[in-house]
């Protein structure tokens, strides 16, 4: 079926035609998880396992979605998560998605493995900004992509911490992808079937990873694969004095990117967090992990007060958004649910994404009788 941007009304309908006009390896990339991907089909099918009870009479002519996370404010309760190698979806990458961010009032979230520069982004936008960091071997490199976010105005830091070696993603081992694309026989015959991506990606500026470039070759000039970067690059000596000392050296809102115990959430309390992203990264890392929703209660329950609680992953509709809200998240990200709409129609596609959502929880609050996020709680909730 021929699909159009047009008729996308949904996430699912989006991936679809990020399917159709991407190759196969690079849809792989984005659409694959780990060993079986368990976790990654949980992370939504989670939400299925409850149910909303709504209130009426509440009168519902006026809603208002907006947030505080981070000390930053948000017109809609979800926002863009940190993903990689955005140009090799859509041409324009992080561009795209930044302007379509700022467009709906809600925060953008840019890779340490991006590519556009960290500067370009912080002059294109005045929405608010999140840097998520790997901690590199290289400490040299650390600081520099610091300084850089600080440079660039960047509102938050986030370090992820659940990439402490690669996983295991067959998708990507059977269609041999890497950063940036390795030319095979199997590769191009996949490039000359989707011409459109393939004149974008060989004609228009060399792909980079733009903050890495200068201190490492892996990704930008040496193709590599994610998985294989991770565990040779990042430390994995990393620990939680390391995280605190980061904290200190950001001297801003900081954010821990995979946390999924109450013991971690604690801790990340315990060095002064302001918040943490409850996250599987996509179910692309250990398979057979919790969901974030699983998870999200009891460790709301445990530092919800003390802390901000992100949601981070599994979204695709708006009811899921106000089931993880309702189940204590102050609000949530995800990073599929935009990667699609950016491959399938670049900025266009991923403001459709953001339109979808943001129409679907404004209907969904109104049907649920609530005027305001903070009205969501779990009386309003039943597991099955």
């Amino acid at each position: 079926m021929f699909r159009r941007l047009k008729n996308c009304h949904n996430v699912e309908d989006l991936r679809l035609l990020a399917k159709q006009r991407l190759p196969g390896p690079i849809f792989d990339y984005i659409d694959g998880a780990a060993d079986d991907e368990v976790t990654y089909r949980r992370n939504t099918s989670a939400f299925e396992d409850c149910d909303l009870v709504p209130n009426v009479l509440a009168g519902v002519a006026e809603v208002d979605m907006s947030v505080t996370v981070m000390g930053q404010k948000l017109d809609m309760p979800i926002f863009c998560s940190p993903t990689a190698l955005q140009r090799l979806f859509h041409h324009d990458g992080e561009r795209a998605v930044a302007r379509a961010a700022e467009k709906f009032g809600t925060m953008f979230g840019v890779s340490a493995l991006g590519t556009v520069t960290l500067a370009e982004i912080g002059e294109m936008i005045a929405t608010p900004k999140l840097f998520q960091f790997y901690f590199h071997k290289d400490r040299g490199l650390n600081d520099a992509m610091v300084e850089r976010a600080q440079a660039a105005g960047f509102d938050a830091l986030a370090l992820t911490v659940d990439t402490i070696t690669g996983g295991n993603r067959e998708r990507d081992l059977y269609s041999g992808f890497t950063s940036p694309p390795r030319l095979t026989l199997k590769s191009l015959l996949s490039f000359a079937t989707h011409p459109g991506w393939a004149l974008n990606y060989f004609l228009r500026e060399s792909f980079e990873l733009s903050e890495l470039k200068d201190h490492v070759q892996q990704g930008s000039n040496v193709a590599v694969s994610i998985g294989d970067y991770f565990s040779s690059m990042l430390d994995q000596s990393m620990n939680w004095s390391d995280a605190e000392a980061l904290r200190v050296k950001w001297g801003g809102p900081f954010c821990l990117k995979g946390i999924m115990s109450v013991a971690d959430a604690q801790k990340a309390v315990d060095i002064g967090a302001d918040a943490i992203m409850v996250s599987n990264h996509g179910g692309r890392q250990l398979d057979g992990s919790r969901s974030p929703f699983d998870q999200i209660a009891e460790i709301s329950d445990a530092v919800g007060d003390k802390i901000d609680v992100i949601l981070d992953g599994g979204i695709r509709r708006g009811t899921h958004v106000l089931k993880a809200i309702a189940a204590g998240a102050k609000a949530c990200s995800g990073g599929r649910m935009y990667l699609y709409a950016l491959a399938a129609a670049g900025q266009p596609g991923v403001e459709r994404a953001l339109r979808n959502l943001k129409i679907e929880i404004e209907r969904d609050m109104k049907l649920l009788g609530v005027t305001r996020v903070s009205q969501l709680n779990r009386e309003m909730l039943r597991y099955r």
